[in-house]
């Protein structure tokens, strides 16, 4: 018997203050923090996603393009889209992450506009 599939778990509460993107992108990372879904790992389709969580497939290509940029998954075009290896001890710019991150929920930013002037501020560096 055959486990379920983690990328199943993923549950998008659209009653959520939480954009549906970032609901994705946080439970798939949560994922693979976890070791549910290992290095190497297929994620479904955009579309077959997107229709299985009842969203629309931008949303589902946000959240993917997010997962990419953080480094959590890389997409190998038609072959789709893949869990990266874990580095091998600790990654200062993901702890820097962290930190920003708990900076701005402290703060009240919403992850849409903390995603903003995260990019923002690369931009002028």
């Amino acid at each position: 018997m055959s486990s379920p599939d983690p990328v199943s778990r993923i549950d998008v509460d659209p009653a959520s203050p939480v954009a549906p993107y970032e609901q994705v992108r946080a439970s798939v990372t949560e994922l693979v923090r976890t070791g549910a879904l290992p290095a190497h790992t297929r994620l479904p389709a955009v579309r077959r996603l997107a229709v299985d969580l009842g969203l629309a497939a931008n949303t589902v290509a946000r959240a993917y393009r997010e997962l990419e940029a953080a480094g959590v998954v890389e997409t190998r075009g038609r072959l789709g889209t893949f869990v990266v290896e874990a580095s091998d001890g600790p990654d200062e710019a993901r702890e820097a992450a962290r930190a920003f991150a708990g900076r701005m929920r402290e703060l009240g930013v919403s992850p849409e506009r903390a995603l903003d002037l995260a990019r923002a501020a690369l931009a002028g560096s």
